[in-house]
């Protein structure tokens, strides 16, 4: 099939019910931005209070996983780990269960490859299509409809949901077959993992040395040392504003799972491997709910 072929299927406020499950730091966000561009929304997460502000605005309650997977033909889950994902799709209440055919399930969490391959093939047993798209971009790029979006699964339903896609992010790239989009976040994870360490140490060394943090920021973070957690997390470590972006405790988990790759294919990472050791040490000291850019506490 063309590509042009596709706008003949492809999703539209007009014939689409969107289910979003989890409604975290960036999950809240994500289905607003669908809630605004006019889709029809049905929202489940295990705390309904969670749910309270999405409701005013427009969404719709759903009781179960196994209730939006009757209610919606998109169906997307943003939870915290992979046994949450297996649960939702899996469980007896779950949406490979209860899904119905033409069904497309969206898991945007950031879980194992090989979670997203089996969740793939079970899905196409039942005529529906799997993606695996986790993020990346925070609660800044989730709010500002800004998401770095890593996409596998049939390229087929990947052009059908594209459209939602482009709602919620705005660097969209299919990456390959299932479980492409997950080994993708691993290497962001990884890039970010050594990137975090170097950031702190820096702004430590520029308080420790009497410099002015924010002065500082403004010559190094438009220079070859700029990255995104340099111009997004100092400030937030310069005021003292350790909320959560991000949780430690799923970086703690993200890190875990790229090891775990790695060391299935024989590949050695130490950067990754000593952020994995110091953000541990931050979460057995209480900070698991704290955003990354706690890890400034280590070197103050």
């Amino acid at each position: 099939m063309k590509q042009n072929d596709w706008e003949e299927f492809a999703v539209t406020k007009s014939n689409e019910v969107i289910g979003f499950i989890g409604l975290g730091v960036m999950g809240k966000s994500m289905a607003v931005n669908l809630l605004k561009a006019g889709f029809e929304v049905f929202v489940y997460t295990r705390t309904k209070e969670k749910a309270s502000e999405l409701l005013s605005q427009g969404a719709k309650w759903a009781s179960s996983p196994k209730e939006i997977a009757q209610l919606a033909n998109v169906i997307i889950s943003m939870v915290g780990y992979p046994s949450d994902v297996e649960e939702i799709y899996f469980g007896e209440n779950g949406l490979i269960e209860n899904g119905k055919k033409g069904t497309h399930l969206i898991d945007m969490t950031t879980s194992t490859p090989s979670l997203a391959m089996r969740i793939s093939e079970e899905a196409k047993k039942r005529g529906m299509q799997s993606l695996d798209a986790p993020v990346s971009g925070g609660d800044i790029g989730a709010r500002d409809a800004k998401l770095t979006i890593m996409v596998g699964g049939d390229s087929e339903a990947f052009e059908v949901v594209r459209p939602i896609f482009d709602i919620i992010g705005s660097n969209v790239v299919h990456q390959g077959p299932a479980g492409s989009g997950q080994h993708t976040k691993m290497c962001n994870q990884i890039a970010i993992a050594s990137n975090m360490i170097g950031v702190t140490e820096a702004i430590s060394y520029a308080k420790k040395a009497g410099l002015d943090p924010d002065r500082v920021l403004r010559s190094i973070s438009s220079g070859s040392a700029g990255s995104w957690s340099l111009s997004n997390l100092v400030p937030r470590m310069v005021k003292g504003d350790f909320e959560p972006g991000f949780y430690i405790k799923h970086f703690i988990k993200d890190m875990k799972i790229a090891l775990d790759e790695a060391e299935r294919m024989g590949m050695e990472a130490p950067g990754l491997s000593l952020s994995k050791s110091l953000y541990e040490g931050l979460a057995e000291a209480g900070e698991e709910n704290s955003g990354t850019q706690a890890l400034y506490k280590h070197y103050n």
